[in-house]
């Protein structure tokens, strides 16, 4: 329908965003709409229903395509590789509506600038708005430009100039009436689904339908005993789901406060008044007083400084300075204005504004910039509504499993049909007959089974403190073969010791100063750059902030207080911090320094810079950040020659190195009007502060674990490229006699393009003083077994960028060895996670919550450390805060795999054997009574589908993963040859009673109880009545087929229970293998038992004890080859992977086909060669992720 479209019929909403969908318009045509309803009614609600599974017919079928502009319908699908379906009614707002301006003209000044898109929104002359509301977001249409856009914040363009012009003073009435009727309200509303709207969407499941029609089936043949308890399995399904939704319960009282929150906002004529939350708009000015404020939404600081805490959205209860967005000359959009984070001028929704500090006599305020789901805590709660949805071919191949076992019922209809259409049977009879083997074929309770072994993995990863919340993704644990790691804080302690200070002067480096001498750090400008360079507040007398800049603090035993009345600066602010040494030493005043300014560390700049003033004394700045980043600020001068290795002496033993420089300032410009760019220029270096980050005690075992069952791991780290080396080798992750190859790329300069470098590092042993040799060295051979396997490539977050800008085809061959990045920004994270996942790798992403928000969202499974609000984009959260975590997962997850394949074998081998057997019964116009069926069904297999799936993981990580597919060789050689099994051992028995010499039709019962020979009975014409059975299902047929079938469901439930590799032997699941004795004992009972009434009661006959023994052979025939062709054959690794090799197959995953291009590859990798970019670049795209991988 989408190939032929009308000019202006389609279009990209969100173009470029993880969130894009292609739009399509359309047009309701009414004598469409009135087919469709005649349709509904004479299909009797099936159309409706498809209409409901498929939205994209519903609107073909309803609408005929149009412009956008016209439609009054739009189709939305998304543009990723799931290809979703939806549509939405385009809506009208109508501003006639408005109470404050009954006077609204077309030609009003307050619309009349369509400068802004609310304006473009506006329809003249009827003054109407037309928009779309999709996944909680509002779009409006724009007539200048002709598409839908989103709405709810202020315009990307403003320059800061414009910002301040256009909102510095606030919005009048009448703007804010306009704006709110067009962007909505302020909120981010979670509906709590009520039970009843849930009810419905699981009944319009495509199974449920399924099911309710196979409970009117069962009822209108009295069969209500299992009907009964199909229903009460589907309320506990739903009951479960119902469980579930304490997800959303938490999630609106996650967001429940932020929507009832009273601010001051400044209107243009009235002035500041008190307003609810749910009131604002983009452009409201806000006013920021006193402390512990909740922000309701995003907004820029155009005026003072705030102190937030923003753990909400970045998982560190850390409070982070933020400062005003000045006004530039430039006409650049503001966020484009410096090369510094925006964010820094954000506050952001679900934050708290701890402290509110003014410039001057004035105010703080603050901008509106986003409402309601534009806000950064309204894009987390629908990264949580609208979860992307997972490409696992387990769930594709479930669907395909389920038309197989449909088609399988369709043959069986029509054999029915054939069979006692023959017989003269009436057409009620037929047609019952055959919808029964519709639901003999396709089991019901499926589902149900199915969401057991998942509930049971997640209550056991519950005990060990692991919190769910997608339980699907449990099965997606299974196939993880690749898992990276934050470094602070996941694979390292949280908090960093100050080691020492490297102190410098004009002469170079001095003397290490150790802190663990005892000895008093040396007053002087290193421990008052210390003292005053950092973020720290003062809040109820206690020293709050970032755990570095508090140990750094503590470490110079200097104290902090809020200035007095007897600390004068001109033009200080009121609250202002002033830092004093406890012992008045050298040239620091008693009064200490006041610090006046702040330049906030930024991941993106690596660096932070103060200014800070002497009472009555100089002014100076002090700047302290990543080592290489500050030396780049500093006068040549200044930074000693051996900067660079004294620099890796200490990097490389795993220290994390911070930088120190300072410069005087002059001390009549005002603070405000300085310039950053200004500030950090000339600086002069003063030397490093030494900070040891120790290993966590499980990160090695962890680790190696992983390593040894052949799970690659990476480190997404933030910090030093050679720290990051440094910890990779202490924790296992490149291990001895491996070689780290060092990749760097550069950007392209005036006079020469991009250019990539490979150096090998060599791996020396480090002494504490030793003298400056004692770094790493870039080896110039290469080495003999440089080849895949013994190498790992290490590269910054700088070289990542370059090379995925300008050396993209060497992107994945760099990826499939590459183990260490360092200096990675959070989007350069997810950006890699994704570069993983194209390489058709299962990637995990374990991190503590502080930027790794986004590649925890984007891994196939995120593991959070981190237990603050931040973690419920994570759909795993560990309350244990070490990587021990991810083992666990893997381990749960492959038993919760395997046992997810054991349970649709085990469904689709029950539903074949009652298949085979009432098809066979069929031929003599005969079937199994309901009470047969209720045993097998509910007594049998219920039982062991609650119990099948309670074996638990198994504690060893094996060096391979479980099948990811359900139509994988192995799996469907195991079903189809234990299909043959069963309906061999069916037919024989079907034909071998039919030739035993007490056979006779006429007779219902052949019992011993009276010591009768068989040739007499099979001579005697009479039967005594209390043998008799008055059942018309009682055969002999009919009793040999339901025993070997009732018995055969419980032997294949014992031979598809799989214990090693993955999960934990079979006898250890007492419970199963209780169930399964007590099951086989009540079978043999009543096989040998000579009951009459038990006989009666279900429809069976009494045989000769010998055609009992019989039955018992054939069933343990069966057992014997089922379990010898499962051990030798199916579970037998070695006989694959040799069939593998005999036919020549191989992977067809991405990472596999360059693993096997690199390995015959000689010139790779290369190593001290630098290599330049062409001119136009070199292209490379990998496919669109969908993992081919096929391993045993």
């Amino acid at each position: 329908m989408g190939d032929h479209l009308e000019k202006g019929q389609h279009a990209l909403l969100n173009e470029g965003d993880e969130n894009e969908m292609e739009i399509f318009g359309y047009r309701t045509q009414g004598y469409r709409k009135a087919l469709c309803l005649i349709g509904s009614i004479f299909s009797l609600g099936i159309l409706p229903l498809v209409f409901y599974w498929r939205p994209a017919w519903h609107v073909w079928a309803n609408c005929v395509p149009c412009s956008l502009q016209e439609a009054d319908i739009v189709l939305l699908k998304t543009t990723d590789e799931f290809k979703v379906y939806s549509w939405k009614k385009v809506m009208w707002i109508s501003l006639s509506a408005l109470n404050r301006t009954p006077g609204l003209t077309p030609d009003h000044p307050l619309i009349t600038d369509e400068e802004y898109i609310i304006n473009r929104a506006i329809r003249k002359p009827d003054l109407k708005v037309r928009y779309i509301k999709v996944q909680k977001i509002r779009y409006v249409w724009n007539n200048l430009e002709g598409q839908f856009q989103k709405i709810g914040s202020l315009e990307d363009w403003l320059s800061s100039t414009k910002i301040h012009q256009k909102f510095g003073l606030g919005l009048t009435s009448e703007e804010q009436e306009i704006r709110r009727l067009i962007c909505g309200p302020n909120a981010i509303d979670v509906e709590i689904t009520p039970i009843w709207k849930l009810l419905i969407k699981e009944v319009l499941n495509p199974f449920y339908i399924f099911q309710l029609f196979s409970v009117c089936l069962w009822f209108s043949e009295d069969y209500k005993e299992y009907a009964l308890a199909i229903i009460l399995m589907s309320v506990i399904s739903i009951a479960l789901t119902v469980y579930d939704l304490r997800q959303s319960v938490k999630l609106h009282h996650l967001v429940e406060s932020h929507n009832s929150i009273t601010i001051s906002v400044c209107e243009r004529k009235a002035g500041a008044q008190d307003l609810e939350s749910r009131l604002l708009v983009p452009g409201d000015l806000l006013i920021l007083t006193g402390s512990r404020v909740q922000m309701p939404c995003d907004a820029i600081l155009i005026d003072g400084s705030c102190v937030v805490d923003e753990g909400m959205l970045t998982g560190e209860s850390i409070p982070i300075t933020k400062t005003p967005l000045s006004q530039m000359a430039s006409s650049a959009p503001w966020k484009m204005q410096t090369e510094a984070d925006p964010r820094r001028h954000i506050l952001f929704c679900g934050t708290e504004v701890i402290q509110a500090r003014a410039a001057g006599s004035g105010t703080v305020r603050a901008v509106v910039l986003q409402t309601g789901f534009n806000t950064a805590k309204g894009d987390l709660v629908r990264s949580i509504l609208y979860p992307k949805p997972m490409n696992f071919k387990l769930y594709r191949d479930a669907i395909r499993f389920l038309l197989c076992l449909v088609g399988t019922a369709t043959i069986g209809m029509i054999y029915t049909l054939c069979v006692y259409v023959l017989s003269g049977e009436p057409s009620e009879e037929v047609v019952r007959k055959a919808l029964d083997v519709v639901t003999i074929a396709v089991p019901p309770a499926l589902p149900a089974a199915l969401t057991t072994g998942i509930i049971y993995a997640q209550r056991r990863l519950k005990k060990k403190g692991i919190f769910c919340i997608s339980p699907q993704r449990i099965n997606v644990c299974g196939q993880l073969n690749l898992v990276c790691f934050d470094k602070t804080g996941t694979l390292t302690r949280g908090g960093l010791d100050p080691w020492g200070v490297v102190p410098c002067d004009q002469n170079g480096f001095q003397t290490v100063h150790s802190f663990a001498s005892g000895k008093a750090l040396p007053q002087g400008l290193l421990c008052t750059a210390m003292a005053s360079c950092h973020s720290l507040i003062l809040l109820d007398g206690t020293i709050q902030g970032d755990p570095l800049d508090l140990k750094m603090f503590e470490a110079t035993k200097w104290e902090m207080t809020i200035a007095g009345d007897d600390f004068h600066i001109k033009g200080m602010l009121a609250h202002t911090m002033v830092v004093r040494p406890t012992d008045t030493v050298g040239q620091v005043p008693a009064e200490g320094l006041a610090i006046l300014h702040q330049f906030p560390f930024s991941s993106a700049l690596q660096r932070m810079t103060v200014i800070v003033q002497e009472a009555g004394g100089g002014r100076l700045a002090f700047m302290k950040g990543a080592p290489e980043r500050v030396a780049s600020f500093c006068h040549p001068d200044t930074v000693p020659s051996s900067f660079i290795s004294e620099l890796q002496i200490y990097t490389t033993q795993g220290f994390r190195v911070i930088a120190l420089a300072y410069k005087k300032l002059e001390s009549d410009c005002p603070t405000t009007a300085l310039m950053r760019e200004k500030v950090e220029s000339d600086l002069i270096f003063l030397g490093l502060l030494i900070l040891e980050n120790r290993l966590k005690e499980e990160t090695k075992p962890v680790l190696e674990e992983l390593i040894s069952a052949r799970i690659r791991t990476v480190m997404i780290t933030g910090d030093n490229l050679q720290t990051a080396i440094t910890v990779a080798r202490k924790s296992g992750m490149v291990s001895e006699g491996q070689k780290v190859i060092l990749v760097e790329a550069n950007e392209a300069t005036g006079s020469s393009s991009a250019s990539i470098s490979w150096k090998l590092v060599e791996e020396k042993k480090y002494i504490p003083f030793g003298n400056q040799d004692t770094y790493i060295n870039i080896r110039e051979e290469v080495p003999d077994n440089g080849r895949e396997g013994t190498y790992h490539f290490a590269l910054s977050g700088k070289s990542f960028h370059v090379i995925s800008q300008h050396f993209s085809s060497l992107l994945p061959k760099i990826l499939i060895n590459g183990t260490i990045f360092a200096r990675m920004s959070p989007g350069q994270k997810s950006s890699l996670v994704e570069e993983f996942q194209k390489l058709d790798y299962f990637v995990g992403m374990c991190g503590d919550g502080a930027n790794d928000c986004g590649a925890l969202k984007m891994a196939h499974v995120g593991i959070s450390l981190s237990e603050q609000e931040a973690s419920v984009a994570s759909p795993f959260t560990s309350k244990t805060p070490n990587i021990e975590c991810v083992p666990h997962l893997i381990k749960e997850g492959r038993a919760a795999l395997v046992t997810s394949f054991c349970m649709f074998k085990y469904m689709a081998l029950y539903s074949m054997i009652q298949y085979v057997g009432v098809l066979l019964l069929y031929w003599e116009t005969n079937s199994l009574s309901n009470y047969q069926f209720l045993f097998q069904d509910l007594a049998i297999t219920t039982l062991i589908g609650v119990t099948m799936n309670l074996n638990g993981a198994n504690p060893k990580l094996v060096p391979f993963r479980p099948a990811g597919r359900l139509i994988s060789p192995p799996l469907l050689l195991s079903v189809i040859l234990n299909i043959l099994l069963s309906l061999a051992m069916h037919i024989v028995g079907f034909i071998l009673v039919q030739k035993q010499p007490w056979y006779l039709m006429e007779l219902h019962s052949v019992c011993t109880i009276r010591n009768e020979s068989i040739s007499a009975m099979n001579m005697s014409p009479n039967v005594p009545e209390k043998t008799r059975s008055n059942s018309t299902f009682a055969s002999f047929e009919n009793t040999t087929i339901w025993f070997l079938g009732t018995i055969n469901c419980i032997v294949v439930a014992l031979v598809f229970s799989k214990g090693k590799p993955f999960r934990q032997p079979t006898y250890t699941n007492y419970i199963f293998v209780l169930v399964l004795i007590l099951q086989m004992g009540i079978c043999l009972f009543i096989l040998f038992a000579d009951i009459p009434e038990l006989y009666r009661s279900l429809d069976l006959l009494c045989t000769p004890v010998l055609w009992r023994v019989y039955i018992l052979v054939m069933i343990s025939s069966n057992f014997v080859v089922s379990l010898a062709v499962e051990e030798t054959i199916i579970e037998n690794r070695a006989l694959w992977l040799a069939v593998k090799r005999c036919f020549g197959y191989h992977s067809k995953s991405q990472y596999r086909i360059w693993q096997r291009n690199l390995a015959n590859d000689s010139s790779w990798p290369p190593l001290n060669q630098t290599s330049y970019s062409d001119i136009q670049g070199v292209s490379y795209s990998n496919p669109v992720f969908e993992s081919n991988e096929e391993q045993l």
